[in-house]
């Protein structure tokens, strides 16, 4: 099933609003934070694969390769603690059943990014089985369960967006996805999307539905953050730029940035949170723009203002997860997620340049 790795282009900021002094010495204090709080067989404290490969996302994001850069040895000891605690089946999970597929998902994404950045066969293998998993766990309705099993039904948006991400990293990088997965994954998430409110008569589409506000959800009912932000980010990933949906939702995600963000900010912890931290910046960054412009340096900059600080602080440079992860495996999913969110604008990882060759045109309107 692999085809081709492909070899970075370094990309660059749109100009100085993107990063900052500010910005940067965020960055290099979460490095870090990750770098000496890694253990001696790469992983955080956790056997949480996703995880343990967002840990390698943050060095990767940040320009740093297996075995190349100032942290290469902590990203080939990362990604190599994930390959050797892979299922026989190919599955990327060694904690409780239910967060295979979450664990699986998160895993599978940041492999194929680490094989597009580099030359590294050992990827290969842990990246076929990990994909023919998630293909063949499909669930009928087009979504996936939260345990390494087809059923007839699969359980919400929070787990099917990581497996589609997953699914278009590896066709970025050269994999054979079919195109019936793709289009079964795309009814599901599209049907998790709620309209709510009266008409504005501000129109996204040719659908009657883009006349009212709404968003992605989690499960059919109440909008979220992490769900408007996760669903719009797929539908830009497998290429329906012009659904009403994104708009919709990202305009969701930036009324929450304006209220919800800014009322809940927890000194030491990710805004928001990892889960929906993670998301929100892909969406901003895909959708580009005046949105992207006006409302990637508050993230941003609120991001900076969270981190954990203190020289003598064990906790320096970091940031918690601010959800449902605690202790040192909670600072290692806040903290590479923030580094990622950061580092965006560095454009080093394939599917960031993916995205800029995909969004460019509309940057200007």
């Amino acid at each position: 099933m692999l085809l081709v790795a492909l070899t970075p282009i370094m990309g660059q900021a749109d100009g100085d609003w993107e990063i900052t002094s500010a910005s940067e010495q965020a960055v290099d204090r979460g490095l870090e934070w990750l770098a000496r709080n890694q253990g001696p067989a790469g992983n955080w404290d956790s056997n949480d694969l996703g995880v343990v490969s967002y840990g390698a996302l943050a060095f990767m994001a940040a320009g740093h390769l297996p075995d190349r850069g100032k942290y290469g040895s902590h990203v080939r000891r990362a990604l190599d603690f994930v390959l050797q605690n892979a299922k026989p089946s190919g599955l990327l999970n060694s904690a409780e059943g239910r967060r295979d597929m979450y664990n699986h998902g998160m895993a599978v994404f940041v492999l194929s990014q680490a094989y597009g950045m580099t030359t590294d066969k050992r990827l290969g293998k842990g990246l076929d089985l990990g994909i023919k998993l998630i293909l063949d766990v499909q669930c009928d309705d087009g979504g996936w369960a939260y345990e390494a099993i087809r059923k007839a039904r699969g359980n919400d948006l929070s787990i099917a967006v990581m497996q589609a991400k997953a699914l278009r990293s590896a066709m970025d990088i050269g994999l054979d996805i079919p195109d019936e997965s793709v289009e079964r994954s795309l009814q599901f998430i599209r049907a998790r999307y709620k309209p709510y409110g009266e008409a504005d008569g501000i129109r996204y589409g040719n659908d009657p539905l883009s006349e009212r506000p709404g968003a992605f959800t989690y499960n059919g009912n109440k909008a979220t953050v992490a769900m408007a932000a996760a669903g719009a980010v797929c539908m830009q990933e497998f290429g329906k730029y012009d659904d009403f949906r994104i708009l919709r939702s990202v305009d969701k995600v930036i009324g929450d940035i304006e209220g919800e963000m800014k009322e809940k900010l927890n000194p030491g912890n990710i805004p928001f949170d990892a889960y929906a931290m993670n998301y929100v910046a892909q969406a901003l960054y895909q959708v580009g723009g005046q949105r992207w412009r006006d409302n990637y340096p508050k993230v941003r900059d609120a991001i900076i203002e969270m981190q954990a600080k203190g020289g003598g602080n064990a906790s320096d440079g970091s940031w918690g997860a601010n959800g449902h992860l605690g202790g040192k495996v909670g600072q290692c999913y806040g903290t590479s997620v923030a580094v990622f969110s950061l580092s965006i604008p560095n454009r080093y990882l394939p599917i960031l340049q993916e995205g800029e060759a995909r969004i460019s045109k509309r940057r200007s309107k």
